[in-house]
């Protein structure tokens, strides 16, 4: 009789453990989600907006966000390597992730990842401090072509989206991108105190980070690297300014290596019902951020393709030697 009740004890107990670590069915109880950037950062912000988001959909989950600042999120990057099969833990990266790693020469790449997906597209916004001398595009440029140097432009890290946008820019407006005197941060609060601060004559970041500094008139607007303008600000497109420049950014999320395919179907579950909430849609309206959701082998075979991509567009530009 006393066997019985212990075999029942442990059955009732193993239950409850296995109903703790399903998190509603997901299979992800308490989940993580590196922010490998400093606070303020597209990064930081894409992934406290999706910690709300999933909670909406699931509101007795613990999620945490945390942060990892440095080198364009190889740090963070090399810790999330180090966490072999944890499928507890995201990690929101994009674009100035693949450039990092060529940019600093990262011995771990995103090759060493578990994909999940894709999330959004951002352009990117050109801006200056409210006092600036340059009231459009074409007097930066000016200015720009004949004293390279004195221009500083503060955006992400090296070898990143703001980055990359810097030396396109300079590319079409007739200036050696080498000459580019470009200030890398590693989060967008940081470039935006050094403009605010006009410690720097130009920013460069995601149109989301700038916004709200453009509309309330401490930041001026000269130009977005997108086709056509866009809702979410007032400002013409860099090809309205006389320079030939689109680029998208976009953002996702990576999970460590080692994943068993239960342990990555249920992070790609829960992240498609984050998706799929009406507080993820408000949060991408309300950011101007496109809907660029992608999962599984297109995702990995997108994020393939990046990488190649990137690595000649920056050795082109002379970022990498």
């Amino acid at each position: 009789m006393r066997l019985r009740r212990l075999a029942a004890l442990a059955a009732l107990s193993l239950a409850a453990l296995t109903a703790c670590g399903s998190g509603s069915g997901s299979g992800v109880s308490a989940l993580k989600i590196m922010a490998p950037a400093s606070p303020g950062g597209g990064w930081d912000q894409t992934s406290r907006m999706a910690e709300q988001a999933i909670k909406s959909v699931d509101p007795s989950r613990k999620v945490e966000v945390y942060n990892v600042p440095g080198a364009g999120g190889t740090i963070g990057l090399a810790q999330l390597a180090g966490e072999k099969g944890n499928g507890n833990l995201l990690m929101t990266m994009g674009l100035v992730m693949v450039g990092a790693v060529e940019q600093n020469r990262s011995k771990v790449t995103l090759a060493q990842t578990t994909p999940i997906a894709k999330l959004t597209e951002e352009y990117e916004i050109v801006v200056v401090p409210a006092a600036s001398p340059y009231k459009t595009l074409a007097e930066l440029v000016t200015a720009w072509k004949a004293d390279p140097a004195k221009i500083a432009i503060a955006g992400g890290s090296a070898g990143g989206t703001d980055h990359i946008v810097a030396g396109l820019m300079a590319k079409a407006a007739g200036i050696d991108p080498r000459q580019v005197n470009y200030i890398a941060h590693s989060g967008g609060g940081e470039a935006l105190n050094a403009l605010l601060g006009e410690k720097v004559a130009v920013g460069i970041s995601g149109i989301g980070e700038f916004a709200e500094h453009v509309k309330s008139g401490k930041l001026r607007a000269l130009g977005v690297s997108s086709p056509a303008r866009v809702g979410s600000v007032d400002s013409p497109t860099l090809k309205e300014g006389g320079l030939d420049v689109e680029l998208a950014n976009w953002r996702g999320f990576v999970a460590p290596p080692g994943l068993d395919d239960t342990a990555t179907k249920n992070l790609t579950d829960l992240v498609t019902k984050m998706h799929d909430s009406q507080a993820w849609k408000d949060t991408m309206a309300k950011n101007g951020w496109a809907d660029a959701f992608q999962t599984g082998r297109p995702f990995a075979d997108f994020l393939t393709a990046e990488q190649a991509k990137v690595k000649t567009v920056i050795a082109e530009m002379g970022l990498v030697s």
